[in-house]
């Protein structure tokens, strides 16, 4: 290769380190030999010798093993040699980096595959570490070998080759579509890609479709100048003998899909009957590749459409596939009896703290926002619990089906899509499946039926809805069918239906079908099978969530199975457990404080509570869920209260000590913010539930130290954590302000630092705008209960709200909450807002203007209508529109039966009274507002 030659000593000791190294037999050889090639990785000539012996696909003199074992060691020297480059690229002499790269060319056309493959990894990592023009001449080299044009390459060189190229494209996407002296690499690579999918070799054929691949979802120009070629060669390889090859097909069409879907609607009628035809394949990686066709069709409307005349086909293929295959179930076994066998750690998924709601004045007030989804983790085919939305889960785990995207779940999820579209055609598809399947004799078949009639359950509501006062009291009964399986899918299906049953006007329907529908489920909550009660407990989440306050009636006996699961479910159901108990105190609030639910739930709960460690990441589904319980309770939460208040402050001390402690010795990890997170949600819970007296005694049995311990988190550099401590900060203002206010000299300034939007990092701004939200909301809480006490930041918060309400980066609600909180800063400002009326009059009409009515909009409005009032020549070019929103708010007021309705009906006709007599021709003046507005505003004030 070069003058270079290898001691053959020093290469023979070498070759026995690689080889005692994969040694599983002699511990001690095999640690002995993995600290001598520690050391060598510090010989100035290691690489070269590790490129020596990769490359050489024969026995070196001097060095004695088998063939196998060589083969072995070359493999094994590749790895070390990877990663040598990949860590040491800078430091290896340019007369080594020569060496290296003419031993890739030759191992490139080795023989073993094993062999091209790893150093096929030592090229890429060439080429990533040093760039393509460190290495001008290898993709020519590569395509030259692999289109063997001059006959003098073997199979295994061309398929070598190949491969490396696709590593090489897979690595470095980016490089390669660079402009290059002039000129992408892509534009001629790409090309001679396509063109290698004509290649004899099934392995050139393939790697050549996957490297292509990589390019033809980014859209680049090269691949917008070949894809009527590639679109040539895929026809022409749709009919390929290779599996393999097809799957690569049906990938590059899917993929079309998003980047040229106007390329593939003239083709639409073969590509249907291809796509079925592959997605009835033996070879389940191909099936579920070209199922994988219809989701992405249903992202692109246009294209979406021109499937209609196609429906009758793809929905029974789609139904066929839906069953569970002889491998899938060969993999289920057995599903035993299992409720009383301890959860294995591996099995529980990570729990971790949800966000909290920021704070918004147009949807959810200072509440705890909006339910988290109860129906996201029960939707057979897809686990949303690890994957937003429209990602697909492609994990490999071959120890259980159930968790793998497998053409079952691909199948069930695009009928869900169908449905949704093409409604009772759909139906019509599926309604002979459903017939001859729902009381099938063979449970595989049995449970696809109940799977489809769950999917097709948003789309087709409608057309089923006649159906199921047959279907209903059926999906029952399999709530007891002896097959694990059709149990859990059927919880699923019913909890799809819950919202049809439990808006049936007719009580004695009620009685037949809802009461049936809540009891099954129940039951199956403790069924003898872990993952039936898993289902059980997700749909009926999902029941609660749907029926809203029609579950009330029904909570004495939903409260009792709810602690009987606590007394016998294990780890990773109890999850689910606090989920329906969050749910069902979301839905029907304050009902959930009757004594007799009061006095099974909350033992039950803090049984658990005083079970559960501190460190334990059940911790955060059991706070958060005990949140949603404080706000319903309200009072009847006040003697479980202190402990569970106390022990928040704890957590939240603790883990700021573990954060200080991990910053000033860098070799302790940081602690997990989540328990921040969740404790400081709690606290906020709890302080709304009480009354102001309730919650004041437990702030002041922190004798301060919640104040400072709020301080530390606000100024916490995690966004959810500020977000949360923001959110806290505001119900201190509303509940506890006498505690509050000695802080507030420190506080307010850290609000003016967190409102400062200029300060936010582009990759950091969707998780700072909820931080600003609930900052903003904080800042109008404080100003409405400090008054005079804020004149010291007027000026400051004014520049900081008019920056939010003028930026067009900053999101609407944002927008309106920025505005609100400056309203309400001027009920006891007026005075010193009102020289700078004409910089955000304006401003602030259009920041409120859609907001919902509510009491913070009305102390806003009636804070500005002071400030107007201390400067109303300033309002000249918005009077107008200022008028147009008081005639607009009239209807919001009422009787005046609250005392703030009317004081803002009063300050309202102060300053209409007040422009009655600054502007001449008044009347003329009203005369430009609609006249249902002017109509409004002389029915409601003196004019």
């Amino acid at each position: 290769m070069t003058t270079w030659q290898p001691n053959p000593e020093s290469l023979s000791q070498l070759c026995g380190y690689l080889r005692d190294s994969l040694s599983g037999y002699d511990k001690n050889a095999q640690k002995q030999a993995e600290m001598m090639l520690l050391q060598a990785r510090n010989s100035p000539d290691i690489n070269n010798y590790l490129a020596y012996i990769t490359s050489n696909p024969e026995l070196p003199s001097g060095v004695t093993m088998n063939a196998d074992s060589w083969t072995m060691v070359r493999s094994s020297s590749a790895v070390m040699l990877k990663n040598n480059v990949r860590s040491n690229y800078k430091q290896i002499p340019p007369e080594s980096l020569a060496f290296i790269k003419l031993a890739v060319i030759n191992a490139l056309q080795d023989k073993h595959a094993w062999i091209r493959n790893h150093i096929g990894i030592v090229a890429t990592e060439l080429i990533k570490r040093g760039g393509l023009l460190a290495w001008p001449e290898l993709l020519p080299t590569l395509m030259g070998m692999w289109s063997n044009e001059t006959g003098q390459f073997s199979d295994a060189a061309q398929e070598g080759a190949m491969s490396a190229m696709t590593k090489i494209c897979e690595d470095n996407p980016k490089m390669l579509d660079r402009e290059l002296n002039g000129q992408r690499p892509l534009s001629f690579i790409l090309p001679k890609l396509i063109e290698a999918t004509k290649s004899p070799l099934v392995k050139v054929r393939t790697q050549a479709l996957i490297a292509i691949n990589v390019f033809v979802p980014r859209k680049s120009q090269a691949m917008l100048d070949s894809v009527d070629d590639l679109l040539q060669h895929l026809f022409f390889l749709a009919t390929d003998d290779n599996t393999d090859v097809r799957r690569q097909v049906c990938k590059a069409f899917v993929q079309l899909v998003d980047a040229r879907p106007d390329k593939l609607e003239p083709h639409i009628s073969g590509l249907v009957d291809y796509i079925l035809t592959q997605q009835k394949s033996d070879d389940p990686d191909l099936a579920l590749e070209a199922a994988e066709f219809w989701l992405a069709v249903g992202e692109h409307d246009h294209l979406w459409r021109a499937l209609d005349p196609y429906i009758h086909k793809i929905i029974p293929t789609l139904l066929e596939c839906m069953a569970y295959s002889g491998e899938e179930i060969a993999l289920l076994g057995g599903e035993s009896d299992d409720e009383d066998e301890e959860d294995r750690a591996e099995d529980i998924k990570p729990a971790h703290a949800k966000k909290s709601q920021a704070r918004n004045y147009t949807k959810t007030g200072a509440g705890q926002g909006d339910s988290n989804g109860a129906e996201a983790g029960n939707v057979p085919w897809m686990d949303q619990d690890d994957l937003e939305e429209g990602e697909i889960d492609e994990s490999d785990d071959d120890e259980n089906p159930e968790e793998r995207w497998t053409l079952r779940k691909s199948s069930a999820a695009a009928l869900d899509v169908f449905a949704r579209d093409f409604k009772n055609r759909v139906f019509e598809c599926i309604l002979p499946f459903l017939t001859n399947n729902l009381k099938h004799p063979d449970w595989p078949y049995r449970e696809a039926a109940v799977l489809a009639l769950g999917a097709v359950s948003e789309g087709c509501m409608d057309v089923v809805s006649p159906h199921l006062t047959e279907l209903v009291p059926y999906l029952i009964t399999l709530l007891s069918d002896p097959e694990v399986v059709v149990r859990q899918i059927t919880c699923w299906t019913l909890s799809r239906y819950s919202s049809w049953a439990a808006s049936l006007p007719d009580p004695a329907q009620k009685t037949q079908f809802f009461e049936p529908m809540i009891d099954g489920l129940l039951q199956r909550m403790l069924d003898r099978n872990k993952k039936v009660q898993e289902a059980a407990a997700s749909a009926m989440a999902n029941l609660q969530e749907t029926s809203g306050k029609q579950v009330e009636p029904y909570a004495v006996p939903i409260i009792q199975q709810f602690v009987r699961c606590f007394g016998s479910y294990k780890d990773k159901n109890m999850y689910i457990l606090y989920d329906c108990v969050q749910t069902l105190a979301e839905q029907i609030g304050p009902g959930l404080a009757k004594p007799e639910l009061v006095n099974e739930l909350m033992p039950a709960l803090n049984a658990r509570y005083q079970k559960v460690p501190d460190e334990s990441r059940e911790i955060f589904a059991l706070l958060e869920c005990l949140s949603y319980v404080a706000v319903a309770l309200r009072d009847a939460f006040a003697p479980y209260a202190e402990p569970i208040f106390q022990r928040c402050v704890n957590i939240i001390h603790m883990n700021l000590e573990q954060s200080m402690a991990a910053t000033s010795n860098p070799e302790l990890d940081q602690p997990d913010k989540d328990y921040l997170i969740t404790s400081l949600d709690l606290l906020s819970a709890i302080i709304q539930a009480l009354d102001g007296a309730g919650a004041a005694e437990l702030v002041n049995s922190t004798n301060g130290s919640l104040f400072e311990l709020l301080a530390l988190c606000l100024e916490d550099l995690t966004d959810e954590v500020r977000q949360s401590a923001y959110a806290l900060l505001g119900d201190c203002a509303r509940y506890v302000f006498p505690q509050l206010q000695p802080y507030l000299q420190s506080v307010i300034p850290m609000i003016l630092k967190q409102l400062d939007f200029e300060s936010v990092l582009d990759e950091d701004i969707d998780g700072s705008f909820a931080v600003i939200n609930n900052a903003c909301w904080s800042a109008g809480e404080i100003a409405l209960h400090h008054k005079k006490g804020m004149a010291p930041y007027v000026s400051e918060l004014l520049q900081r709200f008019v920056e939010l309400m003028t930026n067009p980066r900053v999101p609407r609600s944002l927008v309106e909450n920025a505005g609100i909180a400056l309203g309400r800063l001027g009920l006891d400002n007026a005075e010193l807002l009102g020289p700078s009326l004409p910089t955000f009059s304006e401003e602030f009409l259009n920041a409120v203007e859609d907001v919902d009515p509510s009491d913070e909009k009305s102390t806003a409005l009636k804070g500005f209508a002071l400030v107007v009032g201390q400067n109303p020549q300033a309002m000249e070019k918005t009077l107008l529109q200022f008028f147009t929103t008081i005639a607009r708010y009239g209807d919001s007021l009422g009787t005046l039966g609250s005392p703030l309705n009317r004081e803002l009906h009063d300050v309202f006709q102060q300053v209409i009274t007040t422009y009655k007599q600054m502007i001449p021709h008044f009347n003329d003046f009203l005369g430009q507002m609609q006249p249902e507005d002017r109509q409004a505003l002389a029915t409601r004030y003196t004019v």
